[in-house]
């Protein structure tokens, strides 16, 4: 994990670090390169490739129909494909290509608090947007904020705030938390670490790699979190309270 002073830039105004830049565009590209390579040569006989694809089509779809049964579920099914893929690869990434200095590294985006805020953020924006598609934005504001009474409107703003912290920190929490222990771990093995013995490099290996199968299922786990409770905030803004 960095400890030193992380490299950064300005562009419009605005300071940027390399570690986040990078980390998220790898994920990206990964996830785009996995979403071309399992959609070649799609065919009616499907191959292990298509198989694949459509498994984690059905299995997000599933996720878009349990929370909304109906046919407006349909219009969000891509979204949550694609949430789902893309925090899935970023919850591994640190697990597989973790790599850089103190300074800039390649690591886990999700590890990164200003991410998954973000990614919390645009989801409840996709959330809050449905609603106006539902209801127009007179009937969006009455729904949300003023259903069933008006008195209730200061908890619907702080039930608001608490959805976004809670879901961009839950996962930060999960995925940070699982490399700094990755990290720990992996120095047992380092000749220079505080134990300094072969018995702390012989428990090292077999610990390192049962945390990093617990380590990928967390994150598995946490996709399926993340994509599930979008779909519970868009569930709940286009239902009439």
């Amino acid at each position: 994990m960095p400890s030193g002073t992380l490299k950064t830039f300005q562009f419009l105004g605005l300071t940027f670090d390399w570690t986040t830049i990078i980390s998220t565009s790898t994920a990206f590209v990964i996830v785009l390169a996995l979403g071309i390579f399992l959609s070649r040569r799609l065919s009616i006989r499907p191959g292990k490739r298509q198989n694949l694809l459509e498994w984690i089509i059905d299995f997000t779809n599933g996720i878009v129909k349990n929370q909304l049964p109906d046919r407006s579920g349909s219009t969000y099914r891509l979204y949550i494909f694609a949430l789902f893929l893309f925090v899935f690869v970023s919850n591994q990434l640190g697990l597989f290509l973790e790599f850089g200095n103190d300074s800039m590294q390649v690591r886990s985006p999700t590890s990164i608090p200003l991410i998954t805020l973000t990614l919390a953020l645009m989801s409840l924006m996709v959330a809050h947007f449905a609603g106006v598609m539902k209801f127009g934005f007179v009937g969006y504001l009455k729904n949300t904020f003023l259903a069933p009474t008006a008195a209730l409107f200061p908890v619907k703003i702080i039930d608001q705030i608490t959805n976004l912290l809670t879901l961009g920190l839950r996962i930060y929490g999960n995925i940070f938390a699982g490399e700094i222990l990755l990290n720990l771990i992996a120095g047992f093995a380092l000749p220079n670490n505080t134990f300094n013995s072969p018995v702390s490099f012989i428990l090292s290996i077999p610990l390192e790699l049962v945390w990093q199968a617990f380590s990928l299922l967390i994150g598995a786990i946490q996709a399926f979190v993340f994509a599930t409770l979008t779909s519970v905030y868009i569930s709940q803004m286009i239902t009439k309270e």
